[in-house]
């Protein structure tokens, strides 16, 4: 038998309702009892958690891990390893690679991969149209049965209204998730930053917020019209909270995400023409930052995703107009979201609602709970743990990130799947395996 018993952890589990300084026991891999004054089996390794917080394992619905096509930015392997590292037991991880993963074939590869990994489970998201082109569907059900849990042509908009229809319609046969990179490309192109006061200042063009809004208003519009279920990525303006708030009222089956550096950036950080703080939708003014918060606060939005965009220095070590969008975020989510928590903006059981079972929930997928007889799949956090985040501590190929060289606070200090402890850097549960014994 191989058990672990934590004990004296602030144990957070927003499915039942938990918070509280207690004990969790794994026995076998599986979780076993949760309490607070556990007996101790014989055995048993005990590990006291005082000042740490022990939450299910997170959750990450919107990365990028670029395998197949862009191994130079991150792989598979690489991706997942920065998932836990920053407490993610699972990924899922968006279709435009290289080719995009538009057929059966694409998606057993990730999957494959991801087995080989023996990191976070990976759950595929498939393009809804072949190539992601935006013409002509893709095979739902091919690509369902090979395990994809949902579809988006994420990183482009399906820039045509009938073909989205058509999609959403499609998905109710298989009670598919169609997940909507909204964006009005006639209003975005040639953008590089949001219009406004620092765009003008920098001569930058940029992209007004309506170039979100609208999208999001006729895909809403779209999934009142058809009953499907639509999930709203990377929500940035004030005005997207609010037409997703108005949609919830009003019964539209829709959910929303947001990602850490809208709450926790604004446009400014572009001064200096900063590459590695462009991204899609860009960073907007401190006013739609607050109307992020808010939104995670009364629930117009659902999840906290990072859209994990690595880009390796070719691509973001060049003039502004010319560099990718997008940066990573799998390994500063932790510190990102715990700032909210520590401002007093939400509770520590809203942001762990927001990055694990939310998500969990809107992808249909098993994860994030505490529950007896489940997978001890765990994310431990020490939240006054402070730490520099440089090139040398990331895990993830690339290092496109805004944060870097910023001292960030609350880290993943261990990270269990299955039971078995998959980030270990300080060596907690070191000589213990899922059937060994100390």
């Amino acid at each position: 038998m191989n058990a672990y018993l934590f004990t004296n952890a602030r144990i957070i589990d927003p499915s039942q309702n938990m918070d509280f300084t207690g004990d969790l026991l794994v026995r076998d891999g599986i979780i076993a009892a949760v309490g607070e004054s556990l007996d101790v089996p014989q055995n048993a390794k005990i590990l006291d958690l005082k000042g740490k917080w022990l939450v299910p394992g997170l959750l990450d619905m919107h990365v990028h891990l670029r395998e197949p096509g862009e191994e130079y930015k991150e792989t598979i392997e690489s991706g997942t390893a920065a998932a836990i590292a920053g407490g993610f037991t699972a990924v899922a991880c968006m279709p435009n690679t290289q080719p995009a993963n538009d057929s059966a074939g694409i998606t057993r590869f990730i999957l494959e991969k991801a087995q080989s990994s023996a990191r976070a489970r990976v759950y595929p998201i498939a393009a809804i149209t072949l190539g992601q082109k935006g013409e002509q569907l893709t095979e739902f059900g091919d690509l369902l049965n090979a395990g994809a849990i949902a579809f988006s042509d994420d990183g482009l908009p399906v820039k045509n209204a009938a073909v989205m229809r058509q999609a959403l319609e499609y998905a109710r046969n298989f009670d598919a998730l169609i997940i909507s990179h909204s964006e009005e490309l006639d209003l975005s192109r040639g953008g590089v930053m949001n219009e406004g006061r620092v765009s003008t200042i920098l001569g930058l063009k940029g992209i007004p917020a309506a170039a979100e809004e609208i999208a999001i208003f006729r895909d809403i519009a779209l999934a009142e019209l058809t009953g499907g279920r639509l999930h709203i990525a990377h929500v940035s303006t004030k005005g997207s909270v609010e037409i997703v708030r108005q949609a919830k009222s009003r019964g539209v089956q829709v959910t929303a995400e947001t990602a850490p550096h809208y709450f926790s950036l604004t446009e400014e950080a572009v001064f200096g023409y900063n590459t590695f703080a462009k991204m899609y939708p860009p960073l907007r003014t401190e006013e739609d930052r607050l109307a992020v918060i808010d939104g995670i606060k009364d629930g117009a939005i659902d999840a906290i995703a990072t859209d994990h965009a690595p880009h390796s220095v070719l691509e973001k070590e060049c003039e502004f107009q010319m560099a990718a969008n997008g940066i990573i975020g799998l390994e500063t989510a932790i510190p990102l979201s715990l700032d909210l928590v520590r401002d007093g903006f939400i509770s520590a059981s809203q942001m762990i609602r927001c990055m694990s079972i939310s998500p969990s929930k809107i992808l249909g997928v098993p994860e994030g709970s505490l529950k007896d007889g489940n997978s001890a799949d765990i994310c431990i956090i020490d939240p006054e743990a402070i730490f520099t985040l440089t090139r040398e501590s990331l895990h993830s190929l690339s290092y496109n990130s805004p944060f870097l060289g910023k001292n960030l606070q609350g880290k993943t200090i261990l990270t269990l799947i299955d039971g078995r402890p998959v980030f270990d850097p300080t060596g907690m549960l070191r000589g213990y395996s899922l059937s060994g014994t100390s």
